[in-house]
């Protein structure tokens, strides 16, 4: 006896099952991150405004260095999920070890520039004389803790790969715990200042690198996959990356621009910027969850030779992205009389966020749409049509926010611009995912 077609509404039951499963471990996983940061600014601000100071020109260098490697995590949930799709278990993890592998060549070759370029960083981030000092250690004493940044991240890739979201929220939960664990005792108790901090960091991310290797290696030896670097395989994922590297940087500068654009109408306008900038970071955070689900849906659907249920799932994901960036929006506009006294007392910097903050909460559906189409592109391995869709986006939000200073815009204008590079790159991504090109089935791409 056949079975019957699944019916619309249950194939939507079961999109939408796997999309909350995935995305809101994802969620906790990703707000979990910055508390890395958040802890050590409250812990060391209480030694002085110096050495705050330094905590934060050296906290922005790690979190770029860090960020820039990004596609580590996100080339190996696609290649993993694939092979998970085309149920060869032993093949996604080896994908996922190569992955490890490089990000361990990486972060070593980070920190071989790191550790004698310090000072000269530090400067070129304009920290004063009497923060540099307590910047150039943090920044020396972290940086050997970024092979086992990358390493999480490459890691993170391989378990969301493999459709398990909630081990790196685990993970990431217990390494907030233990950095601020360790932070308190190595800056306090043992009495080593702003490098107790930095020892505090590396060690809890060692930990963090520690346990998701355990995983992957009990992994691997269950189903009998090599653990040795392989040069070919190294050498592919470094080339599936790539294209993710210059769709990353691309963003980088879109915000960087934005940012430096904003600092020249004025202090309050600076000041309004920032505040807003960080409210538009945590919405994103929600929505990169969705995102996150679709890299490992997609991935594991087009592996399977399932390309109704990869474009169907992908229809699905949309929807919740509209949906979620409604709630979003309405959620800023209703909060807005509470959300802007937390970071200032300020009037004009008040009124300055105030409509721009409105044009934010308005564009969250826009913005919904566009982390859910990026995250199916990367679940396809589309990633070469991403970077060239970036560099596009760039190339036209770099005019039109360079031009507000000198037409006399606000900040409102630099965020209209902001909210026009987002509607740039969902026609982009809706006209690929639309023609269907990104539909490539089989284990590899």
């Amino acid at each position: 006896m056949t079975q019957a077609p699944a019916t619309p509404q249950a194939t939507r039951r079961q999109h939408d099952r796997e999309i909350v499963a995935l995305a809101v471990p994802a969620f906790g996983a990703l707000v979990a991150e910055p508390l890395f940061v958040m802890a050590d600014s409250a812990i060391v601000g209480h030694l002085g405004t110096a050495q705050l100071a330094g905590l934060g020109v050296a906290s922005a260098l790690l979190t770029t260095a860090v960020s820039v490697f990004i596609f580590l995590a996100y080339a190996t949930t696609a290649a993993v999920a694939r092979r998970v799709g085309a149920g060869d278990l032993p093949a996604a993890i080896r994908q996922g070890m190569d992955g490890i592998w490089l990000a361990l060549l990486l972060g070593a070759a980070v920190i071989a520039v790191v550790l004698p370029t310090a000072p000269a960083l530090v400067e070129l981030f304009g920290a004063s004389d009497t923060a540099a000092p307590y910047a150039i250690t943090y920044l020396r004493i972290s940086a050997l803790g970024i092979p086992a940044m990358l390493v999480v991240l490459a890691a993170t890739g391989v378990l969301r790969g493999l459709q398990d979201t909630r081990t790196p929220l685990y993970v990431a939960v217990a390494g907030f715990i233990a950095n601020a664990a360790l932070n308190v005792g190595l800056v306090y108790g043992a009495g080593l200042g702003i490098a107790g901090s930095a020892w505090g960091t590396v060690i809890a991310q060692c930990g963090m690198a520690a346990a998701y290797l355990a995983v992957v290696i009990r992994g691997a030896r269950r189903h009998g996959a090599s653990l040795r670097p392989d040069a070919a395989g190294i050498r592919a994922s470094a080339q599936a990356g790539v294209p993710l590297l210059v769709r990353t940087l691309s963003l980088r500068a879109v915000l960087m621009i934005a940012t430096a654009v904003a600092a020249r109408l004025g202090d309050a306008d600076i000041a309004a910027h920032q505040i807003i900038l960080s409210l538009w970071s945590l919405l994103a955070f929600a929505l990169d969850a969705i995102a996150i689900a679709g890299q490992a849906i997609i991935g594991r659907y087009l592996g399977a030779d399932d390309a109704k249920g990869a474009r169907e799932a992908c229809r699905r994901m949309v929807e919740w992205g509209i949906a979620v960036g409604v709630v979003l929006g309405l959620l800023v506009i209703a909060s807005r009389p509470l959300f802007l006294p937390l970071f200032t007392s300020d009037t004009l910097v008040k009124d300055t966020a105030l409509p721009a903050l409105l044009l934010v909460a308005l564009s969250q559906p826009i913005c919904g749409v566009v982390f859910v189409l990026d995250g199916v592109l990367m679940g396809a391995g589309d990633g070469p049509y991403l970077a060239w869709a970036m560099v596009l986006t760039l190339a036209v939000f770099t005019p039109v926010a360079l031009l507000v200073p000198l037409l006399g815009g606000g900040l409102t204008a630099v965020w209209g611009a902001m909210t026009l590079m987002m509607a740039v790159r969902m026609v982009t991504l809706w006209l690929r995912t639309r023609s269907g090109r990104w539909v490539v089935t089989g284990a590899t791409r």
